[in-house]
């Protein structure tokens, strides 16, 4: 079965729709036969929506018109069920950008979460590509494939989710000096910079997705002390939307500001010695006691409850159950 999700076309039964009520407030539903949509005010009939194209207006029961929309990847992201925060999409655009992710890419993604990520690593791959996921818990697997395979009908034939710690399984997951690119999504990325090393093609892209600004200078530092890589750059991204209704003309209220650091390199060569960077010496140094203090343990990392892991991942499974059998379905009967 191809993994590859229905960008237009009528609704049916299995998809996903974005309601906006008169308010503008969203809600998402899996359309089924015989259900309805429950608010406050009224009540849409899924079957009212089921055959409908998409960007149709249905009306409630009490009056009101809801726009129904198939959602984007990036409404899809947002709304789905989490395990582990997820990578916004202004910092996945960032990461397919500055990671240069291309069609058939090999690439590696250490860190699933909850997905997000691993769906616009395989929109940006294409079906040519691979990419192999690790991850060290497997409650956060599973509610990554429930929702990869929720948006996209299957789960793709070039995608592997592996359970495991990154510097145990790589080795023995790749040949060396094979893979394209590396996104770690992780608390301490500094504890793979070799075996990510060894995986990498020269030429080849590491990035990471880092949280805290001491994460950052740790990763690198890392990235310098290895002498296997080009200096790292890094970078953060904001987003401030804008009111624009008539002359009313100005930045929103509110604004998605800092969500994470994006530092990236490139792996060099076998024995090549970069050229040495002319920098100012800095003001100030720092000691193994400095380092011990940014381990992860100090850095703090927010868990979350087996039980609501469990919850999540239950919740992601049955979603893709409907995107499943709505995709069987669909399918033409053999003659």
């Amino acid at each position: 079965m191809s993994a590859e999700r229905r960008q237009s076309g009528p609704f049916r039964a299995g998809d996903r729709v974005q309601l906006t009520g008169p308010k503008g407030r969203l809600n998402t539903v899996t359309l089924e036969p015989g259900k309805v949509f429950h608010t406050h005010r009224g009540m849409v009939d899924h079957d009212a929506l089921i055959g409908q194209p998409d960007a149709s207006v249905v009306t409630a029961t009490n009056g009101d018109e809801y726009l129904a929309l198939r959602p984007l990847l990036a409404d899809f992201v947002m709304s789905m069920p989490r395990g582990a925060a997820i990578v916004y999409p202004k910092d996945a655009a960032q990461i397919l950008g500055l990671g240069d992710i291309f069609p058939g890419a090999k690439v590696v993604e250490a860190g699933v979460g909850s997905g997000a990520l691993s769906l616009w690593l395989l929109r940006g791959i294409g079906p040519t590509g691979s990419l192999l996921s690790f991850e060290r818990r497997p409650e956060f697997a599973d509610v990554a494939r429930g929702n990869v395979v929720s948006f996209l009908g299957a789960e793709p034939s070039n995608w592997t989710v592996t359970v495991g710690d990154l510097v145990e399984s790589l080795p023995s997951a790749v040949e060396p000096g094979s893979v394209d690119r590396i996104v770690l999504d992780m608390l301490a990325p500094w504890e793979c910079l070799d075996v990510v090393a060894d995986a990498l093609t020269p030429g080849g892209v590491l990035l990471c997705y880092i949280a805290t600004v001491t994460q950052l200078s740790r990763v690198a530092e890392a990235v310098r002390g290895t002498g296997l890589f080009t200096e790292p750059l890094s970078s953060e991204t904001m987003v401030r939307g804008w009111h624009v209704e008539g002359l009313a003309v100005r930045p929103d209220h509110r604004m998605v500001a800092h969500t994470g650091f994006l530092i990236t390199a490139r792996r060099l060569a076998p024995d090549t010695v970069p050229p040495q960077l002319k920098r100012r010496l800095s003001k100030s140094d720092y000691s193994d006691e400095d380092v011990e203090a940014w381990t992860p343990g100090a850095l703090g990392e927010r868990s979350v409850t087996d039980k609501r892991l469990r919850k999540t991942a239950r919740q992601a499974q049955a979603t893709a159950d409907h995107a499943v059998a709505a995709e069987e379905n669909s399918q033409p009967e053999a003659p």
